[in-house]
């Protein structure tokens, strides 16, 4: 038999004197750790907002995009900007035109295309020119859309005969994102991206600054992964942030169940029986 693992509900955050969780799913903006990643996203966000255009940003699962974008929007003026999200589905593009409609606060019934595209263009008229405020709309989940939106989309972005660029949008998603904006269909809209970027995983250093940035926000001030605990986080997650969330917790847990005050890599191998 295997060693025996241990109780994920074990009460770890006592035992090293946390004063919270560690390595949360859900994490405030200011404790959002900016990665050289992150500003470079940031660079391109802005100068694709200035441009009104089509920025995209990729990453494989967990690899922060959705965290870079959410801090890069927190830095944009509420009084300035209005930021639409949405987190894209495979549906047609009604549906995709109904997801948006929902985040502007606009419903509808009925399955009217051209209705829904008008509305779309008043609203952000509204926000540009009645209430001199910028629109930019982010589309999180993006690779996940249907052929048929990359070939449509585009049109909600033209105005006065598309020469006022009111409408920047930010697509993210996996690398397969970059092969659906390939095809010949998606090409009016693929001609209006401006920036790319691409979150990598994180090498051995920077997932070293990671750790200790997040075990400084649960109120430990002194080293508790061992260097060879961070080497196995850093390989076993293969820099991918989520999955290093994933084991430093657990291995947190396991040092905590064998009374351990540093986590070790053996603690953190443990950890790795528990997740994929």
């Amino acid at each position: 038999m295997g060693k025996e693992r241990p109780p994920v509900n074990a009460n770890y955050r006592s035992f090293f004197g946390m004063t919270r969780e560690a390595f949360p799913t859900e994490l405030s903006l200011k404790d959002i750790l900016e990665t050289p990643d992150i500003a470079a996203i940031k660079q391109r966000f802005d100068y694709t907002l200035r441009l009104g255009a089509i920025a995209i940003v990729t990453g494989e699962v967990g690899s922060g995009k959705s965290t870079a974008l959410r801090y890069v929007v927190s830095k944009l003026h509420p009084s300035e900007y209005r930021t639409v999200w949405i987190t894209a589905c495979s549906g047609s593009i009604l549906e995709f035109y109904r997801l948006l409609l929902a985040e502007m606060g606009i419903h509808m019934a009925g399955p009217q295309k051209a209705i829904m595209i008008r509305l779309i263009k008043k609203s952000v008229r509204e926000i540009v020119v009645e209430k001199k405020m910028k629109i930019v709309l982010v589309v999180d989940e993006a690779s996940l859309m249907r052929l048929e939106v990359f070939a449509e989309l585009h049109t909600i972005t033209q105005f006065e005969q598309d020469s006022k660029p009111w409408l920047p949008i930010i697509l993210a998603g996996r690398t397969n994102l970059i092969d659906k904006l390939m095809y010949q269909t998606s090409l009016p809209l693929a001609s209006r991206i401006v920036t790319r970027s691409h979150m990598e995983p994180v090498n051995r250093q920077e997932m070293q600054e990671y750790l200790s940035h997040h075990i400084c926000l649960t109120g430990i001030t002194t080293s508790v992964f061992e260097d060879p605990a961070i080497t196995a986080i850093h390989q076993g997650s293969g820099g991918i942030l989520r999955k290093a969330n994933h084991l430093a917790r657990g291995s947190l847990i396991a040092a905590a169940d064998s009374q351990s005050r540093v986590v070790s890599a053996d603690h953190v191998r443990l950890a790795a029986t528990e997740i994929f």
